[in-house]
């Protein structure tokens, strides 16, 4: 597997799932923007990747579409040319139950883990088509098949993930665009930091392997649904939750 020449942008990019895709990425040849929200994170990011080969970087907020556009064109002028996008940015919101849970906090969490990821599609997807190339892999989650409790707008906003992906792969199935996502169950990221103890647990219990992944296993498979290895699969879900879903 090769991705030589190709050039991939990775929201979420400075930390957990995120910076071991654009690890692993720069591993096969590829040269990599980062996204996100946090400076610190990103410089933090950068200088970890500074011997893996071609990094550059841009401030965004996801839920807001002037961001995405601006940040997109500074990323295209730099670049030429993105081949690859990752959406992986994702916030988990507080563990309540739906009633409990406020408009706003609700919302945060479909503006980020839904709406960025239309955003960035809508972004990027006219210079694929240009391009005659490209891949998309949506980090969507366990949850958004299944559901969790406590997580309503988690579930609901991988749910739609999910159905996003399904539908923009056969809008693009006859090019050679492909369209995929992943559903990983609880990975062992700092995203964990703003779930409950008892939520994790929860979340452990139903996976039959009995442990977290890794950030490296879910950005092998990344990896994978990047490159040209990938051509007869679009709209589709790739399972990656130790045994817990198998369909």
């Amino acid at each position: 597997m090769s991705l030589q020449g190709k050039t991939a942008l990775v929201t979420g990019g400075a930390r957990g799932i995120g910076l071991a895709t654009t690890q692993r990425l720069l591993k096969e040849g590829a040269s990599c923007v980062i996204w996100d929200r946090d400076p610190a994170a990103i410089d933090a990011a950068k200088a970890k990747l500074a011997d893996n080969g071609e990094v550059t970087s841009d401030i965004v907020e996801l839920a807001k579409p002037e961001s995405v556009e601006a940040a997109a064109g500074q990323a295209l002028d730099r670049h030429g040319h993105i081949d690859i996008l990752v959406n992986n940015a994702g916030i988990a919101g507080v563990n309540k139950m739906l009633w409990e849970c406020t408009p706003q906090e609700w919302r945060d969490v479909m503006d980020i883990d839904l709406y960025g990821v239309f955003l960035c599609c809508r972004a990027f997807v006219p210079g694929m088509l240009k391009a005659g190339w490209g891949r998309i892999v949506n980090v969507a989650s366990i949850a958004g098949k299944e559901g969790n409790p406590t997580a309503s707008h988690y579930s609901a906003a991988k749910a739609g993930v999910i159905g996003l992906t399904k539908s923009l792969g056969k809008e693009l199935a006859d090019t050679n665009i492909r369209v995929n996502c992943i559903t990983p169950a609880v990975i062992e990221t700092e995203i964990l930091k703003q779930c409950t103890q008892a939520h994790i647990d929860y979340m452990v219990s139903k996976i039959p392997m009995g442990r977290v992944g890794q950030a490296d296993e879910v950005a092998a498979l990344i990896a994978w649904l990047s490159s040209d290895e990938v051509s007869f699969s679009t709209g589709a879900v790739f399972d990656i939750s130790g045994g817990r879903a198998t369909y």
